[in-house]
């Protein structure tokens, strides 16, 4: 069983949900049309890598991508909640990394087929600790930054979500049964780009925490 970390307890994770193209500068930079609906695909809790970790992309990539994201970490099941209910589910916040091999991405997309061998594999979800919802001030507005070996990458604010949080988790729970330990992905902004083997990553989100990785 995989768990996080919340306030010092360990949480017993279920399923990664993640949303895809919510930052319009990201879609833009990918050369992607904007949805009129949450894009939304799943890692399983596998896939989560802590802070400290080593990435291991898989051996039919070759261009991994970084993308730094805000996770948002499910405290109580729900379902079919609009997005005035949302907060109230809600336990914490915490950093995480969604780790995509891109050139297998486009391939399945080219054949119209599902995404996830290229976002779902072992290490693809390094994510921090989890810091209980009081503690950050406002979601929709933390500075986002990433660095890899030093070199800013992505620098943006979750104030540029085309949709809030609350509004993904109650689009979401239209479709899924969401659960306690469950962790919803909110998307990444511009900036998204290749790692190679031996890159040092550090990923931070203000009120939120810090992650690291090295890629093996």
């Amino acid at each position: 069983m995989h768990t996080v970390k919340l306030n010092g307890h360990d949480i017993p994770v279920g399923k990664i949900v993640c949303i895809g193209r919510n930052y319009a500068e990201h879609i833009k930079e990918l050369g992607n049309k904007p949805p009129d609906k949450p894009v939304i695909f799943m890692k399983p809790a596998n896939a989560i890598l802590a802070s400290g970790g080593t990435v291991v992309i898989p051996p039919y990539s070759s261009d991994c991508h970084h993308e730094i994201e805000l996770a948002v970490l499910i405290g109580k099941k729900t379902k079919d909640i609009s997005a005035a209910q949302a907060d109230a589910h809600v336990a914490g916040y915490a950093v995480a990394l969604d780790l995509t091999l891109r050139d297998v991405q486009n391939t399945q997309k080219e054949k119209g087929l599902p995404w996830e061998i290229a976002k779902a594999f072992d290490t693809s979800c390094p994510l921090s600790a989890f810091v209980i919802k009081d503690q950050v001030t406002d979601p929709q507005n933390l500075q986002l930054k990433l660095t890899v070996n030093g070199a800013v990458r992505q620098n943006g604010n979750t104030g540029d979500m085309m949709l809030p949080i609350a509004e993904l988790i109650a689009a979401v729970s239209t479709y899924f049964t969401l659960e306690e330990g469950d962790i919803l992905l909110t998307g990444t902004p511009s900036g998204v780009g290749r790692i190679c083997s031996g890159d040092h990553l550090e990923a931070s989100i203000e009120q939120v925490g810090t992650l690291s990785v090295t890629v093996a």
